[in-house]
Order: structure tokens, then C-alpha cells, then sequence
């Protein structure tokens, strides 16, 4: 009960949250590496879950892959990363490390969220005389879209949690609160900024929801 005293009183100090390495500083980091890994990792993920999804051809061998990259810690493909030749490449073996992490859930609900389209629909389509583009945009897309936007509201959230790696290889984020605890000693820090963490993730966990939910009623969806 002391620890987490102690860690409420370290959050609740104004001095903890002003400066370079306050809280709003570190928070803005944070969110700043999860936008750019999420955005990167869908420009790589989507575009190929939905064509494979489309074509119904080597979709399997790709979800596959991605998910056996699930397998490798996070933290494991940093430190080859940082050991490569990218390593004095400031962020972006942290980054690269992120894309392959948050790649697996976009691609898996994508493709299956595409595959999952009514075979009959896809049929009615096509013999109004809609071309493979204009049958993937207009018809599979839509129909797809809830189980897209759930991969994208769990790749997010695993995001936010696993970027605290990045404090790890020298970048900045909340991890950068836990690891300064760790360094002074300081069990409270290390508890609060695990705190700080736990709370983002589940505030951008009810965004998505928040989200999916105004959504139009074929984008909502809970997905798996």
C-alpha cells in the first residue's frame, strides 16, 4: 500500500509533469511513435490483406507469416536492430521494431474481414457488371471495414503498450519515466510511469470503441 501511495504522490506533483523529462513531454513522445508506427504499419499491412483478401489467393501463407512473427519478442528484434547496421539510425530500429509488432493483427482482420464477405454479394456485384477495383472498393471494402478498423484498434493498443521499448535504445516516451525510476531506484517512479501506460492504453482502447461506435452501422463491428 506504501508503493502505491507513494506513486500517486509522485504522479500528483506538478514538478513531475513540466520540463523536458515531465510527464506531458514524455506523453506527447509516446503518442507521437505510435502514430507513426501505426500509420506505417497500415500503409505495409492493409493494401496487402486487402488484394490477397480480394484474390482469395496466398492470403493463408501471409497471416501466417505475419502471426509467426508474433513469436519473436519485441525487445529481441530491437537489439538485433540496434546491433545492424540501422543501429546509429536514432529511431528507426525502435520503429522497425514496432511496424513488425503491430503488422500481424492489421493483416489477420483484414484479410479475414474480407474473406468473411458474403460470397453471394461479391457474385451480385460482378454481374452488374462492377470491375475487380470497383467490386474490392465498393462492396468488399464497406463489408469489411469492422473487422479492418478492430485490427486497427488492437494494433493501437498493443502499440502503445510496447513502445516503451523505444526508452530502451535511448528514444523517449513514457518508458523513458520507468527506466529513469529503475536507474534511481525509485519503485514509486517505476510503478507510475507503468500507471501512465496502463491509463493511455485503455484511453486509446474507448477512443477506437468510441470511435467504431458513431460509426455508420456497417463499420461497427467487434471483430476477433
Amino acid at each position: 500500500m506504501t508503493t502505491l501511495t507513494d506513486a500517486w504522490s509522485w504522479l500528483t506533483t506538478a514538478a513531475h509533469w513540466s520540463g523536458e523529462n515531465g510527464v506531458w513531454h514524455r506523453l506527447v513522445e509516446h503518442l507521437f511513435l505510435t502514430v507513426v508506427c501505426l500509420a506505417l504499419s497500415c500503409l505495409l499491412a492493409l493494401p496487402v490483406a486487402l488484394v490477397l483478401g480480394h484474390l482469395g489467393k496466398g492470403g493463408g501463407l501471409a497471416v501466417n507469416l505475419a502471426n509467426a512473427g508474433r513469436a519473436v519478442p519485441t525487445f529481441a528484434v530491437l537489439v538485433l536492430l540496434l546491433l545492424s547496421p540501422l543501429g546509429p539510425y536514432g529511431e528507426w530500429p525502435t520503429i522497425i521494431a514496432l511496424v513488425l509488432f503491430a503488422v500481424p493483427p492489421l493483416l489477420t482482420n483484414a484479410y479475414v474481414g474480407m474473406r468473411g464477405v458474403d460470397a453471394d454479394v461479391v457474385r451480385a456485384a460482378r454481374g452488374m457488371g462492377m470491375t475487380g477495383a470497383q467490386t474490392l472498393t465498393r462492396v468488399e471494402l464497406p463489408l469489411a471495414l469492422p473487422m479492418i478498423l478492430t485490427g486497427v484498434r488492437i494494433a493501437a493498443v498493443q502499440l502503445v503498450a510496447t513502445a516503451t521499448v523505444a526508452a530502451l535504445a535511448g528514444g523517449g516516451g513514457l518508458g523513458r519515466i520507468i527506466t529513469a525510476g529503475f536507474n534511481l531506484a525509485s519503485t514509486p517512479q517505476v510503478v507510475a510511469g507503468a500507471v501512465l501506460v496502463a491509463a493511455l492504453a485503455l484511453l486509446v482502447e474507448g477512443v477506437f470503441e468510441g470511435v467504431q461506435r458513431l460509426a455508420p452501422a456497417g463499420a461497427r463491428g467487434s471483430g476477433a
